[in-house]
């Protein structure tokens, strides 16, 4: 039974490993994507900064990147920027694969 509860500890705390570094994963993609959103809303480097915390605190919002993408959306259109979802989404994935390599890299 030792072995058996040994197993399951070890599945819990790789659980518990996974669930951290997606979360760490999510919010370095959110925060890379305000930073391609504010590159194009020609921010200063202080507003692109305040920028990129205001879309990691809207992931917390709802559950999944809605949330996310209605922010990133709504405040490109209001800067006048060109922009549809499917953009939003594309650079979300793009910046989800360079968050992925980064936070790989500093392991």
């Amino acid at each position: 039974m030792d072995s058996f509860d040994d197993r399951r500890k070890g599945f819990e705390a790789k659980f518990v490993a996974d669930q951290d570094m997606m979360f760490r994963i999510t919010a370095r993609r959110n925060r890379l994507v305000a930073q391609w959103a504010a590159e194009r809303m020609k921010l200063t480097p202080a507003e692109t900064d305040a920028y990129a915390k205001a879309v990691v605190q809207a992931d917390f919002e709802e559950a999944g990147d809605e949330d996310v993408i209605r922010k990133l959306l709504g405040d490109l259109t209001a800067a006048g920027i060109d922009v549809d979802e499917v953009e939003v989404r594309r650079a979300l994935d793009e910046q989800l694969v360079e968050a992925r390599r980064q936070l790989m890299e500093s392991r």
